[in-house]
């Protein structure tokens, strides 16, 4: 299954590569999103992507921040704080989760939702 996988994600590359950043799907120029569930890929030293895929998203990622954080994709400027921690989570260094979880405290802080730190905002 192994194997399998990391053809997969060799393929994927190859499909969904935009140059700096990877599409949020194959046929969708100019576009991007989260690839939020690559963490397992670090987390777990699987190695299924090849050519640093995670420090370009991550890197791409900064480049898209918003105040309050960073969108879900391309389409919209919303985004959920469970995927925004799991992006910071795959960050090289303090540093660069610091740039996703920043924005992410800025907005817990100033909120006025009543609904206490949703996931969506």
């Amino acid at each position: 299954y192994a194997g399998i996988a990391k053809k997969m994600a060799v393929k994927w590359e190859e499909m969904a590569n935009e140059g700096n950043h990877y599409r949020l799907a194959f046929d969708r120029e100019n576009t991007w999103s989260q690839k939020y569930n690559m963490i397992w890929d670090k987390m777990w030293n699987l190695n299924l992507f090849p050519n640093n895929v995670i420090d370009k998203e991550v890197s791409y990622y900064l480049t898209k921040q918003n105040p309050y954080g960073l969108p879900l994709d391309s389409r919209k400027e919303y985004t959920k704080s469970d995927w925004i921690m799991w992006i910071a989570a795959m960050s090289p260094d303090l540093e660069t989760f610091k740039k996703f979880t920043d924005p992410l405290y800025k907005y817990i802080n100033e909120t006025t939702s009543r609904v206490p730190i949703s996931d969506w905002h």
